[in-house]
């Protein structure tokens, strides 16, 4: 399904990853996203081979980008959401996130999970909060990874 949409600030909204210029958001991600900076091309392209993508796009170009990696059916964990600076505070990354929360493809999750160091005010206004249960959640946690030398990216 490549169902486009249009959100109310002009930005051309589409879950086609034919579209997603992969260089950009590598480009993003390794150099200016606090969460992976130096991410590694290849792995960026198999996060995205193995994910649900969106892409946002004003007069054909890519300007923003989120993924959420899914079962489709029970749970999904958005993940590497931005909009590039130049493009921000004009409404996109609410067309963004309210375009994963009502795609057709994310309905009757069970749970999506994020983590944010700094958008908690974007994504409660979608219901999100903290978790219900913090003392069930566990995680492996390894922040320096892309800076290890590591034979499979």
């Amino acid at each position: 399904m490549h169902d486009l949409h249009h959100s109310d600030t002009g930005l051309e909204i589409s879950d086609d990853k034919g579209r997603l210029d992969v260089p950009l958001i590598h480009q993003f991600l390794s150099q200016e996203a606090y969460w992976c900076l130096g991410i590694p091309l290849s792995t960026v392209q198999r996060a995205i081979n193995h994910s649900f993508c969106i892409g946002g796009y004003l007069d054909g170009q890519q300007v923003a980008f989120a993924r959420v990696i899914t079962d489709h059916a029970t749970f999904g964990y958005l993940s590497d959401v931005f909009v590039l600076p130049a493009h921000r505070g004009l409404g996109h990354g609410k067309a963004l996130i309210q375009a994963i929360v009502s795609h057709p493809n994310l309905q009757g999750l069970r749970r999506i999970s994020l983590a944010t160091s700094d958008a908690h005010g974007l994504y409660s206004g979608f219901g999100f909060q903290a978790p219900v249960r913090p003392a069930t959640l566990m995680e492996r946690y390894q922040p320096d990874i892309y800076q290890q030398d590591h034979s499979i990216r």
